[in-house]
């Protein structure tokens, strides 16, 4: 598994033992973990949760009109310093 890989399984892990159920997803760039934020969270919680999310290279919340909130964050894969890092046709 790439380091973001077990960074973000680090913080899918430490979001659910604070109770909230997540997800974790490998993108071609980046790993992303989204959690499920329930009712109301205490200010306690959120500080944890904040805490967590702050190891992640990119974090925030999705709320929806239905109350609905997702908390995520995204772990960068490490870019290739040499080859063909953008495929055919990208320039650097």
């Amino acid at each position: 598994m790439p380091a973001s890989g077990v960074s973000a399984a680090a913080i899918a892990a430490r979001l659910s033992a604070l109770g909230l159920p997540t997800r974790v997803e490998e993108h071609d760039r980046h790993t992303t973990v989204e959690a499920e934020v329930p009712g109301s969270p205490s200010a306690d919680l959120w500080r944890e949760v904040l805490e967590v999310v702050a190891e992640a290279d990119r974090f925030g919340l999705l709320v929806t009109s239905l109350n609905d909130r997702t908390l995520w964050a995204v772990v960068r894969k490490a870019v290739p310093t040499t080859g063909d890092v953008g495929g055919p046709g990208h320039q650097r």
